[in-house]
C-alpha cells in the first residue's frame, strides 16, 4: 500500500522517538511533526546529542523498521491519557491545558513507544523505507517556541519514500552548500556580518554594494516607465503613528523603539506603509489622480531572534521595494492583474520563469484589524481578480497580513527551491485609519482602496536567492566587475590598460590586474571570485589589437578583435527594459 509522503515522514518521526527511547531510556518527549523534506522530534534528556550519535540512532531505526512493528491507534479519556503519560512532563503539560469536554484523545503505539497523536500513520513499519532517511543535525529549540521555556534538543531528519529520492536531495543539498550566499559573499568579496556589533545587518563591500545598487536602479527604472512616483519617508517616527496604523499592537515584538529625553517614544520603522499614507494624505486628491502609484525603497528594521538569522536570507535590517497603489473600487481588478504581470516580467529578467501564487486569507480576529465585512469584501475582490483572469493559485488560510489579504508570488530557483518574494496586498483598513479620501466625479469625498506591492521584496534576500540560484555567475549587466584584463607579463601591461580604457570609454566597467603574479594564479583567483570574463593579453593580442577571452563556466577560450569585444560588451552590460 502506498502512503502520502507526509504520512511516511510522520511515522518515521515515531520510529525515531522509539529508537531514542530504547537507546536513552531517561528521555522525555515533546513532539515531532512532518515538515518539508523530512521531520523533526524534540527531546529532553541529560545526554547531549551530537553527530557521534547519528549512526547509532539510524541503525536502531532500521532495526525497528525491519521488525515489522504495527502502528496501533486507540482512543482514551483525558484521565486515561494522564495515567499513560504520567512520567512525561511535556505531554502532561499539554493534557493539563487541554479542555477535552468529554472527547476521546487519540493515542498511537509503535513497539514500546506511545505518543499523543491524531495520525494518520502507516499500518506497519514494513511500509516505511529503511534507507530513505538520514539525520541532518541537532539544534536547540524552546519548548512551545517560547524563549522563557526550557531549551530542548531537536533532531532534524531528511526523509523520502526511497533511497534514490534521498540521494538526489542530498546531492542537491551539497550543491546548495557550495552556493550558500555566505560562502559566495566571502569568495566574491561582497559583504560580511558583525554579529557582536550589528547582528542581522549587512556590511556591504564595494562589489556587493554595486550589485545591491544595480538591483534598486533596475526596479527604479522599470517603475518610472510604469508611471510610479518615488517617495522617501523618515526611518524614525513617533509611537502614536504606529498605534494609529496598528503596527504597535499587532507587530510589537518586532519593533525597535526607545524614549527620547523629553519622554516621547519613537519607533524605527518596520514597514513603510504609514509614511506612504501620510504622503497620500497631503493635499486634495481627485478621481482623476487615480490610480496613484507611490514607490519607496524603504530601509526597515525588524527584530528577529538571533537563532533565526541566516546570511542575506534572514536579516534584521533590509530594504524593501515597497509601493502603495491608491485606486477606486472600479479600478481594483485591473490594478491587481497589472501588478501580478509586472512581477512576473521582472522575475523573468532574472531568469526565474517558474512562478506560483497563493491567496493568503485572514487570521483569527485577535491577530488582525478591521471588521469581518471589510475582510469579506477584500478577500472576495482578490479572488475575483484571480478567477476572472484565469490565474492559477492556491489558498493559504491564515497567512494574510494583519491589515488585509494578499497574493504572494513564489519563484523556483535553479536548485528547485521555492521562495516567496513578491506580493500584492489589498488593504481597506489603513485608508480608513488614516482617513484618506479623494473627490469623486460626484464632487463628494470617497475612500480609496489601497494595494501594498513588493516585487523583489527584501533587496538583500532577493540578492541572496539570485546569488545561490546562479552560483554567483550573475548576468553581465548585474555583475560588479564584468571584465578583468590581465597581461601575461609586465611587457604587455600598457596594452592591458589600453583595453580597459577602450571598454570604459564605451560605458563598460573593467579593470586591469597588473599584479606581479603568474597569469594562471590570477585566473584561478578571478574565477573563484566569479569574474564573468577574463581577458588575457600577450604578444599576439598586442600585435593584433585583440583579446583572448575566458568566460566563467565555459571551457573553450576565444580570441576576438578589441573593437568587436568592445561592441559586444557595450550591448551586454545594458540594463534590460
Amino acid at each position: 500500500m502506498s502512503y502520502p509522503i507526509e504520512t511516511i515522514r510522520h511515522s518515521l518521526a515515531h520510529v525515531m522517538a522509539a529508537a531514542v527511547q530504547k537507546l536513552y531510556p531517561d528521555v522525555k518527549f515533546a513532539g515531532g511533526p512532518a515538515i518539508e523534506n523530512g521531520f523533526y522530534y524534540d527531546f529532553d534528556t541529560e545526554h547531549r546529542f551530537s553527530e557521534d550519535d547519528f549512526a547509532k540512532i539510524e541503525k536502531e531505526m532500521r532495526d525497528l523498521i525491519k521488525s515489522n512493528g504495527r502502528f496501533e491507534q486507540r482512543f482514551v479519556s483525558l484521565d486515561e491519557a494522564k495515567q499513560i503519560f504520567a512520567n512525561q512532563p511535556y505531554k502532561m503539560e499539554w493534557l493539563n491545558e487541554y479542555d477535552a469536554a468529554g472527547e476521546q484523545l487519540s493515542v498511537y503505539t509503535f513497539r514500546d513507544f506511545v505518543d499523543l497523536c491524531r495520525g494518520p500513520h502507516v499500518e506497519s513499519s514494513r511500509d516505511l523505507p529503511r534507507d530513505g532517511f538520514k539525520i541532518r543535525n541537532v539544534a536547540g529549540a524552546y519548548w512551545k517556541g517560547d524563549a522563557k521555556n526550557k531549551i530542548l534538543q531537536r533532531i532534524y531528519v531528511d526523509a523520502f519514500a526511497s533511497k534514490e529520492e534521498l540521494d538526489e536531495f542530498l546531492k542537491m543539498q551539497e550543491e546548495a552548500a557550495a552556493r550558500d550566499n555566505r560562502k559566495l559573499g566571502k569568495d566574491m568579496d561582497l559583504f560580511h556580518f558583525e554579529p557582536d556589533y550589528a547582528p542581522g545587518a549587512v556590511f556591504w563591500h564595494d562589489h556587493g554594494y554595486k550589485i545591491y545598487r544595480k538591483l534598486i536602479e533596475y526596479i527604479r527604472h522599470r517603475q518610472e516607465l510604469a508611471g510610479y512616483q518615488e517617495i522617501s519617508t523618515p526611518s524614525v517616527m513617533d509611537r502614536s503613528l504606529w498605534e494609529r496604523s496598528g503596527h504597535w499592537a499587532k507587530y510589537g515584538e518586532h519593533n525597535y523603539s526607545g524614549k527620547t529625553q523629553d519622554g516621547k517614544t519613537f519607533c524605527v520603522k518596520p514597514m513603510s506603509c504609514p509614511g506612504g499614507m501620510l504622503v497620500f494624505g497631503q493635499g486634495i486628491k481627485s478621481y482623476k489622480d487615480l490610480p496613484m502609484y507611490l514607490a519607496e525603497f524603504g530601509k526597515v528594521n525588524r527584530y528577529e531572534a538571533a537563532g533565526g538569522l541566516s546570511g542575506l536570507m534572514r536579516v534584521r535590517e533590509f530594504t524593501q521595494d515597497d509601493a502603495h497603489i491608491f485606486c477606486t473600487e472600479e479600478q481594483l481588478e485591473a490594478e491587481v492583474v497589472k501588478i501580478l504581470r509586472f512581477i512576473k516580467d521582472i522575475y523573468a529578467k532574472f531568469g526565474f520563469d517558474k512562478i506560483s501564487m497563493k491567496l493568503a486569507t485572514r487570521k483569527d480576529s485577535e491577530f488582525r484589524i478591521g471588521s469581518d465585512e471589510i475582510w469579506d469584501k477584500a478577500e472576495g475582490a482578490l479572488k475575483h481578480a484571480l478567477d476572472a483572469n484565469g490565474i492559477e493559485y492556491e489558498i493559504a488560510p491564515g497567512d494574510a497580513a494583519f491589515y488585509g489579504p494578499k497574493i504572494d508570488n513564489y519563484l523556483k530557483d535553479a536548485l528547485g527551491r521555492t521562495w516567496q518574494c513578491g506580493t500584492v496586498q489589498l488593504d481597506m483598513n489603513l485608508p480608513e485609519r488614516f482617513d484618506l479620501s479623494y473627490i469623486g466625479e460626484d464632487g463628494e469625498k470617497h475612500r480609496p482602496i489601497m494595494l501594498h506591492r513588493a516585487m523583489l521584496g527584501s533587496i538583500e534576500r532577493f540578492m541572496g536567492i539570485l546569488l545561490e540560484s546562479t552560483g554567483g555567475n550573475l548576468p553581465l549587466w548585474l555583475s560588479p566587475e564584468p571584465v578583468v584584463v590581465t597581461p601575461i607579463s609586465e611587457k604587455f601591461r600598457e596594452y592591458a590598460v589600453d583595453v580597459v580604457d577602450a571598454l570604459r570609454a564605451a560605458g563598460v566597467y573593467a579593470r586591469a590586474d597588473l599584479r606581479d603574479e603568474k597569469v594562471n594564479y590570477k585566473i584561478r583567483e578571478l574565477s573563484l571570485a566569479k569574474t564573468p570574463i577574463i581577458a588575457v593579453v600577450g604578444e599576439k593580442e598586442s600585435a593584433d589589437r585583440s583579446v583572448t577571452l575566458r568566460r566563467l563556466g565555459v571551457e573553450k577560450q576565444e580570441t576576438v578583435s578589441l573593437d568587436d569585444f568592445v561592441a559586444q560588451m557595450r550591448d551586454a552590460v545594458k540594463m534590460p527594459n
